[in-house]
């Protein structure tokens, strides 16, 4: 993928969180995890700090305990792919409230921007369906200003907290780098917080959620 042909991943993921509601949010270790804290910090996000491949499956088994509320994973390309049998455990649980959005810029950033897989002959959307998940695609970049916020309001919100799950939406972004952002490292306290809000039943605090 050219530079600059890709959507703005920054801007596409703050974009999706304005139509979270009161989603819970598991963020991939890297890139995905630093997104979704320059967005705005909540108690609902969860954020990898390691565990390569183990979002999808924690995605899971929150979904699974907590059917009333939407999940939202966000994830990297090789994250997901990982741990891609994730996905044919997720078909076959098929939870109604479960969605992935996996930012796919064919490359490898977390360990030197090495070229990934998904720019040559891997398609993780088609690798989903194959899994069994009906609803997999793969947006791109439309060319028109502002295409992230347009692509996130109009095309991904809507898949990822509407349709019935679950739901995988592939998003080719560009291999960018962003100011640092980082959530709290401390294992525990993200644990704790997002268990206490999971149980609370009450809404995403948004007074702490930017955009």
């Amino acid at each position: 993928m050219k530079p600059g042909s890709g959507l703005d991943r920054r801007g596409l993921v703050a974009a999706v969180l304005r139509h979270r509601g009161d989603a819970a949010v598991i963020a991939g270790l890297g890139s995905p995890a630093w997104d979704c804290h320059a967005a705005g910090d909540s108690p609902l996000n969860f954020y990898f700090w390691g565990a390569m491949g183990g979002a999808s499956m924690l995605g899971l088994g929150v979904a699974l305990t907590r059917p009333r509320r939407r999940v939202l994973v966000i994830t990297g390309d090789a994250e997901l792919l990982m741990g891609i049998g994730s996905l044919a455990t997720i078909a076959a649980q098929a939870p109604a409230n479960l969605s992935i959005l996996a930012l796919d810029n064919e490359a490898f950033g977390e360990t030197g921007r090495q070229a990934g897989l998904t720019g040559k002959s891997t398609d993780i959307a088609a690798m989903a369906r194959g899994a069994g998940i009906r609803t997999a695609f793969t947006v791109v970049r439309d060319g028109a200003r502002g295409s992230a916020v347009a692509t996130a309001s109009n095309v991904l919100a809507p898949a990822l907290f509407k349709l019935p799950g679950p739901v995988v939406c592939v998003a080719k972004v560009d291999l960018t780098t962003e100011p640092s952002s980082f959530p709290p490292r401390e294992g525990p306290l993200l644990r704790d917080r997002f268990r206490a809000a999971l149980s609370s039943g009450g809404p995403t605090d948004r007074s702490r959620l930017r955009g």
